[in-house]
């Protein structure tokens, strides 16, 4: 039997109006430490994101998301946040925040890949 490996995660999500509690989930963020593995993922529904917030600004929330991928990652010129180790980037990514991108509560569960459990909780809450 392959080892399963605690992970967490939590969903992305869109909130261009925080006074009306609106949102719509874009992407996944899932942290294994185990596997050594931090990384988010999302997709845009531009035409959902319209047709639900006319005024949001697509260009304004990809940089958004972008930035959000970069730090998950580590990737150079993501900022000093970009440099703390994955655990501390997954925490600071999950917190609370009445920002317009924002997070849900972290959820644990246990995988063999974290990779495939990115994807498929991807397609699950976001597709």
């Amino acid at each position: 039997m392959q080892d399963q490996f605690l992970f967490e995660y939590a969903v992305i999500r869109v909130m261009p109006r925080v006074e009306r509690e609106e949102f719509i989930n874009v992407g996944i963020i899932l942290f294994c430490a185990r596997q050594k593995f931090l990384k988010s993922i999302y997709s845009l529904d531009e035409k959902r994101l319209e047709c639900l917030f006319p005024a949001i600004d697509l260009a304004e929330m990809e940089t958004n998301l972008l930035a959000f991928q970069r730090i998950a990652c580590g990737a150079k010129g993501s900022g000093p946040i970009g440099h703390y180790d994955q655990a501390s980037r997954f925490r600071w990514l999950t917190a609370t925040r009445s920002t317009v991108v924002q997070c849900s509560k972290v959820h644990p569960g246990f995988c063999v890949d974290a990779q495939e459990t990115l994807e498929r909780l991807h397609a699950q809450m976001v597709l």
